[in-house]
């Protein structure tokens, strides 16, 4: 099967091409991406006015199956993936049981095959049942297809074990991802401690919380030579430690979500649970710090920590709810907008911390539009406008704080493998596709 895709902008950042050209797939792979193919029996599609790119990886989502499947699964994330343009994801192993041996792993990638829609990849435990006391068989698990390994949820405390985790990772080039918390400053903690803390009565957690995490990760990478990547940080300390490392040629990486690039703690006044998340939201001060740590190239990527929940676990006191947002339907729109349209950020440099950085921080086959590789491919209204419905999202969680927000920019198609996954309801763009 061929499929000609025209006139569309390709935005590839891996080969630094930004201009209008056509891409060939056959077979489910790209043939070819060039400024004019011709060729007969393929199929067409006209993608005039739209932009193009490898399809967007998310390093960093929670898919809940097993044993949260009441607030996600596999299908229904995976679902909901490729509605905001994903094509892969890294799923996070706080599953019920945890992920934290290869049967697990091979479990994953069967459920995935089975009722995944976009590639799934599992990310196994750093410590047996995330336990935080002994290591997991992490060879086990690469062997059994883990692209990384973390016991998000739960930093990976221990600084014995995290050093002996790195060392040992790294013998499989696979990457630790660790969420900076330290659990002293952290327990019992709300929101960020601050003024809104104050005003409201609850509980804070500081920016030295993260910050403390941070700081140790980067030594123990230092002393050890492996690579650790720091997942969703969130303040100005943070990003100045990380910058700091790599300038002294220190192997970390790191991602920001979109919620910490735009919303600030005001977000939660109103005992808004739909925007209490771990770590919290924080200042302007530091939103201006991770912007510019997004265009110093400090912050590798741009992950959304997908956390669907249950409305009865969110419509409840404050200090009862659980922590998280969905944010794989939003956080196109919500770059586009906040940040590529206020000239924070430009279009390519954001695609590539969506797609090139993730896919070579987790070491996978993504990222690029080249002959040969996966037709995994993004297709993007840059200019169309659209209100947020969280009654309108494939995935089953509708804990949101973007509900209502006026958006520039969406995905409209995505394609895996050379298969369309999904197209934008109701536009009539491509009317022979049936999804």
């Amino acid at each position: 099967m061929k499929k000609i895709l025209k006139k569309a902008r390709v935005i590839d950042p891996a080969s630094n091409v930004d201009e209008i050209r056509d891409v060939l797939v056959v077979d489910g792979c790209i043939a070819a991406v060039e400024k004019s193919i011709d060729i007969s029996g393929a199929e067409v599609l006209d993608l005039s006015g739209l932009v193009l790119t490898s399809g967007l990886i998310d390093m960093h989502v929670h898919f809940r199956e097993p044993g949260y499947e009441y607030k996600e699964d596999i299908e229904t994330g995976s679902r909901s993936a490729a509605a905001g343009g994903f094509t892969s994801v890294a799923c996070m192993p706080n599953t019920a049981p945890p992920v934290d041996n290869a049967a697990m792993v091979e479990y994953i990638k069967a459920r995935a095959s089975k009722s995944g829609i976009v590639r799934v990849h599992p990310v196994g435990c750093v410590s047996k049942g995330r336990e935080g006391r002994e290591m997991a068989e992490m060879g086990d698990m690469a062997e059994a297809g883990a692209v990384a390994f973390s016991d998000d949820g739960s930093p990976v405390y221990d600084g014995s074990l995290m050093r002996k985790a790195l060392q040992y990772a790294s013998m499989f080039d696979r990457v630790i991802i660790n969420h900076c918390e330290e659990p002293g400053l952290f327990e019992g903690g709300q929101i960020n401690e601050g003024y809104v803390s104050t005003l409201m009565g609850l509980a804070g957690i500081p920016a030295s919380c993260e910050e403390i995490m941070v700081a140790r990760d980067i030594i123990l990478s230092r002393d050890t030579g492996a690579r650790v990547h720091l997942t969703h940080i969130s303040t100005k300390g943070s990003v100045e430690l990380i910058r700091r490392a790599k300038a002294e040629g220190i192997k970390v990486t790191c991602d920001v979500t979109p919620h910490h690039l735009i919303l600030t703690q005001e977000a939660v006044l109103g005992y808004n649970t739909n925007a209490k998340m771990n770590p919290p939201l924080r200042t302007e001060e530091d939103i201006e710090a991770l912007v510019e740590g997004l265009k110093d190239g400090t912050i590798d990527a741009i992950a959304t920590d997908h956390a669907p929940h249950s409305r009865d676990e969110k419509d409840v006191e404050f200090d009862k709810a659980a922590f998280g947002i969905v944010g794989l339907e939003t956080a196109l729109g919500l770059v586009i907008t906040h940040i590529v349209g206020r000239h924070r950020l430009s279009l390519s440099e954001a695609i590539r911390k969506m797609t090139a950085n993730p896919a070579k921080i987790l070491g996978i086959d993504a990222g690029r539009l080249a002959a040969g590789k996966p037709a995994d491919i993004t297709v993007m209204d840059i200019d169309t406008e659209w209100i947020v419905d969280k009654n309108r999202f494939l995935s089953k969680g509708r804990n949101t704080p973007f509900h209502g927000w006026k958006l520039r920019g969406r995905a409209v198609m995505t394609m895996v493998g050379g298969r369309i996954v999904y197209e934008v309801p109701d536009t009539h763009l491509f009317p022979h596709v049936k999804f």
